[in-house]
């Protein structure tokens, strides 16, 4: 009886070490240059609904089904989605826009598993007929949860997918 207690003080223990030890936020970005203007690729960029044309994750899952709330391209539009198990069940709301500057959106994430993060589209005009485009996001990961992530790296997985998206909004803005 006394071994059985100390195997589950110990486990106990360890699950609060690495509790401790894992990471507790993420940032996760990547970027490109875009041969188009700043005013051409951020008035393209502040509306939600075109991202169905880039996205890695309208890849995933062509047939989710959306629905919208809102004006898109002003703060407080919704873009709510159900799809399938690669995509889950979310919603993304435009949370501010700084024009030229900034595209900001929170995602809550409510399948497969439940998460909230906070989205970022920056440009910054590199010259006349070029700008770079930062797509990322950020969020806060609460122990005991926060374990999960000393086995799975976000930059790797997520980051992946934000080439891949970045490079197809290359491909469609540079083709207009």
């Amino acid at each position: 009886m006394i071994i059985a207690l100390y195997v589950i003080l110990a486990i106990i223990a360890v699950i609060i070490l690495l509790a401790v030890i894992a990471p507790k936020s993420y940032n996760v970005s990547r970027s490109v240059v875009i041969n188009k203007s700043i005013a051409e690729v951020f008035n393209y960029l502040k509306y939600i609904k075109n991202q169905d044309d880039w996205s890695p994750w309208k890849k995933k899952d062509p047939d989710m089904k959306q629905t919208f709330t809102g004006t898109d391209g002003e703060v407080g539009f919704i873009s709510r989605w159900e799809g399938n198990k690669d995509v889950g069940v979310g919603e993304q709301e435009l949370t501010g826009i700084t024009e030229n500057s900034s595209v900001e959106s929170q995602l809550r994430f409510y399948k497969p598993w439940k998460s909230q993060s906070d989205a970022y589209i920056t440009t910054r005009e590199i010259d006349a007929n070029t700008t770079e485009v930062v797509w990322g996001f950020t969020g806060v990961n609460k122990p005991p949860s926060n374990i999960f992530f000393l086995f799975f790296n976000m930059d790797k997985a997520v980051g992946k997918d934000f080439e891949e998206g970045l490079s197809d909004l290359k491909l469609i803005l540079e083709s207009k």
